[in-house]
């Protein structure tokens, strides 16, 4: 009985949170973007999968109402989540608003940014890097690019939402592995957009399974997509969970597969 009403207690609040979000007109309905999406489409390497272009077409209509759009990304690595982020970044700039883009860890903000001047070199949108290890010079003008909105496109860590960082006007942010920041860094980055009359839009991917059982009671108040296709050529990926007892079986593993002339990550 204590763990229904638990249970129900949180529904509740979430579905309050979701009502009150869905009829407070405090997000920026954005037009369809008729050049640089479909620009970007026809640089990229590679066709996008059904499943990119419904989960895109699902964001992008959210953009365009005036509720805040609060999504929630799911796929495997892999799966082309960050492209589609890309787009949704993409009408932002071209509604003549800033996009900020979040990862948790340098390493993996560094292969976003990396992806992100790939894809825009050529489409004229600015791009900026801003993270803890930066050199005090190179933060200054990241700072002073965000600050004017001649940066379009901000890419980063947990520096984005720390104090001094000020944008000119943020209309969407977009949080990779969602899980790994708290609530309060999550409205921290939110709040750096907000204003009297709007608030940016709302973009958060994680490539951890979810049962949608649970992203239905631990995310009520989140639209959800799932990218369930891989693009052609990419193995599904497997997950495995060994204890620490078989932690040689790992090394070993790793040992057969950098012999076999693959790559391994620890």
């Amino acid at each position: 009985r204590l763990a229904f009403r638990e249970l129900f207690d949180l529904q509740l609040r979430l579905a309050r949170l979701r009502k009150k979000r869905q009829e407070a007109p405090e997000g920026i309905a954005f037009s369809a973007s008729e050049k640089l999406v479909p620009a970007l489409m026809e640089s990229l390497p590679f066709e996008l999968t059904r499943a990119q272009r419904r989960v895109g077409a699902e964001i992008a209509a959210d953009m365009q109402r005036p509720q805040i759009m609060n999504r929630l990304v799911q796929g495997d690595v892999g799966s082309g989540k960050t492209v589609v982020a890309a787009a949704a970044c993409a009408q932002a700039v071209a509604n003549g608003m800033q996009a900020a883009f979040m990862a948790p860890t340098e390493l993996l903000a560094e292969q976003h940014w990396a992806n992100f001047r790939e894809w825009f070199d050529t489409l004229g949108v600015e791009l900026t890097w801003l993270s803890g290890s930066q050199k005090q010079s190179e933060r200054r003008m990241s700072l002073e690019a965000i600050g004017s909105g001649n940066a379009q496109i901000v890419i980063g860590t947990h520096a984005l939402f720390q104090e001094g960082v000020e944008f000119s006007r943020l209309g969407l942010i977009v949080i990779d592995e969602q899980h790994r920041f708290g609530v309060h860094q999550r409205v921290a980055l939110r709040d750096k957009g907000r204003s009297e009359s709007e608030h940016p839009h709302q973009l958060v991917m994680t490539a951890t399974p979810i049962p949608r059982t649970l992203a239905m009671a631990a995310y009520a108040d989140l639209d959800t997509s799932i990218i369930d296709e891989l693009p052609p050529g990419r193995h599904p990926v497997s997950t495995v969970a060994l204890p620490e007892t078989r932690r040689s079986d790992v090394i070993e593993r790793l040992r057969n597969a950098c012999q076999n002339g693959q790559q391994a990550y620890w």
